[in-house]
């Protein structure tokens, strides 16, 4: 069973809290609506799991230093002005059960808001010379772009392979949380073997998390109620990957018809849910999860023992067995 994040948070409580006021300093502005906005930001952050990947990473491989506040609020700072840029990107107007910047301020603001977000955390990492985790991070943020591009691309077509799936939510799900490991490992050493293990492993969970987001859109009793948001927005997941591949082609055929002529008509995007739960693919894609998650734990089991290894253990179980 998972641990709750408070137990997880435990090896890194005082660097989660000194963090905290280094992070909102890092967002504020001179500029008043600025200064408004980002405060609003702070206030209906998340769970901040990729500070905690950054900051236990860093106690796994020694301990924490003044490199890995910079690498934590470098990892948080872009990671937000991404999630800002999707919100207009999709037409979204809520996030976390907040209005989301777009909808409160308007599209333009926000990509301004994205901006000032991403030059702030450059400049956080250049000016404290941290040049290393400014490209793991930046080279993040580059697959997180492509990765969204290759996706809307294969979308148009619904001819997706499992390999090019991968290589989607490797880009734009896994990457930034392999950074926010590789960055936190190399705070803390300069044993490059070490941040490239730790990278690799926060790519496998990151790989997990997404697959597991996958599950959720099929909703069975185990992962939730049925959505279907991803077959609304044409997304070619894992389970339904799985399915048409094991479909006759007339049932192929039906199915692609449906998500690309009906995917508004909540019977028919139903029809499609039923279709996967039907074909074996949950089954499929949750062992494809269980599979990644098996080699992160063995990465990390190269880490000396020690509580914040533990945690980030617990973390992996936490992220894969969520129930949102």
């Amino acid at each position: 069973m998972a641990k709750s994040l408070n137990t997880i948070k435990g090896p890194i409580d005082e660097e989660l809290r000194v963090f905290e006021s280094r992070f909102r300093e890092a967002m504020r502005s001179p500029v008043p609506l600025l200064d408004k906005i980002t405060y609003y930001i702070v206030r209906r952050k998340g769970k901040q799991v990729r500070p905690m990947f950054v900051f236990l990473a860093a106690k796994a491989c020694g301990a924490a230093t003044d490199a890995t506040y910079t690498a934590a609020s470098l990892v948080e700072l872009l990671h937000t002005a991404t999630l800002v840029h999707d919100d207009v990107v999709d037409d979204s107007y809520e996030r976390r059960g907040f209005f989301s910047i777009n909808a409160l301020w308007k599209n333009k603001i926000a990509v301004l808001v994205g901006d000032y977000l991403f030059s702030q955390g450059m400049l956080l990492a250049l000016r404290s010379k941290q040049y290393q985790l400014l490209e793991i991070v930046s080279d993040a943020v580059k697959a997180m772009s492509e990765g969204e591009l290759l996706q809307i691309e294969k979308a148009r077509r619904l001819d997706i392979e499992e390999a090019v799936y991968y290589e989607i939510i490797r880009q734009k799900t896994a990457s930034l949380i392999a950074a926010a490991c590789s960055a936190g490992a190399a705070s803390a050493t300069t044993d490059q073997e070490q941040v490239e293990r730790m990278r690799l492993f926060g790519e496998k969970i990151g790989i997990a998390f997404q697959i597991r987001d996958d599950l959720f859109d099929f909703g069975t009793d185990d992962v939730g109620k049925p959505l279907g948001i991803d077959i609304k927005e044409k997304k070619m997941t894992l389970p339904l990957i799985y399915a048409l591949r094991q479909a006759s082609s007339a049932d192929r055929r039906r199915i692609i018809n449906t998500i690309r002529r009906h995917s508004e008509k909540p019977d028919r995007v139903q029809e499609v849910v039923e279709f996967v739960r039907g074909s074996g693919g949950l089954e499929y894609a949750n062992k494809a999860m269980q599979d990644y998650r098996s080699e992160a734990f063995k990465l990390l089991e190269a880490f000396p023992e020690s509580p914040a290894r533990q945690s980030l253990a617990d973390l992996v179980t936490f992220v894969t067995e969520r129930k949102k």
